[in-house]
């Protein structure tokens, strides 16, 4: 299956500081094990930089609160924690990408304060745009803000394909949770090296 690359978009999901990198918010939750055991940092990278040469959109989804996580809630536990750690707030070093995964120009950036990228955000608007019926979706936490942006974008009418090693969480038992039952019928799942040799 060849990726139509004038019909395709590649989501990077909350790659920030705070979920996945040493000294950030999460560090120990398991995350930053998670992630380098996915090898999910330089696997997104490689995606990401054949996809631009391709021609293919690059969104950024990061999820963004204010200083005291104002407007999030608290009622469901992950916004808890967010509010409780004080994590990803604006401006701080751990709301910021990853390094290597800087928004490049051309790219585009969408700030959310929900799990899904589709959530009050312009994100299915853009795509539409674009003539986008196929996105394949990266980043952390493949059993929450992956997760619920895959099961969005099935229920929006596009072709979800899913990067297998693009993708982290705070464990391996998490992860297959969500690959190995979550996605069924809802995603394509595909290893980072597949995705590129079909762009």
């Amino acid at each position: 299956m060849a990726f139509d690359t004038t019909k395709t978009a590649l989501l990077i999901i909350d790659l920030q500081n705070d979920n996945l990198i040493k000294g950030g918010k999460f560090e120990n939750s398991g995350a930053v094990e998670h992630a380098q055991k996915q090898n999910v940092v330089e696997n997104i990278k490689a995606i990401a930089d054949h996809a631009r040469t391709a021609g293919i959109p690059v969104f950024h989804n990061l999820f963004v609160v204010e200083k005291g996580a104002k407007g999030i809630g608290n009622r469901a536990p992950i916004f808890q924690a967010i509010a409780e750690t004080e994590s990803i707030v604006r401006g701080t070093w751990g709301a910021a990408p990853v390094e290597g995964l800087e928004p490049k120009e051309g790219d585009f950036v969408i700030e959310k304060s929900r799990m899904s990228a589709f959530n009050g955000t312009q994100l299915d608007v853009l795509l539409r745009g674009l003539g986008i019926e196929t996105i394949i979706v990266t980043g952390v936490w493949t059993n929450m803000a992956v997760e619920h942006t895959c099961r969005d974008g099935a229920d929006h009418g596009y072709h979800v394909v899913i990067a297998t090693d693009g993708t982290s969480t705070i464990s391996e038992e998490w992860q297959k949770a969500a690959l190995d039952y979550a996605m069924n019928n809802i995603a394509t799942k595909m290893t980072s090296a597949e995705i590129i040799s079909h762009i």
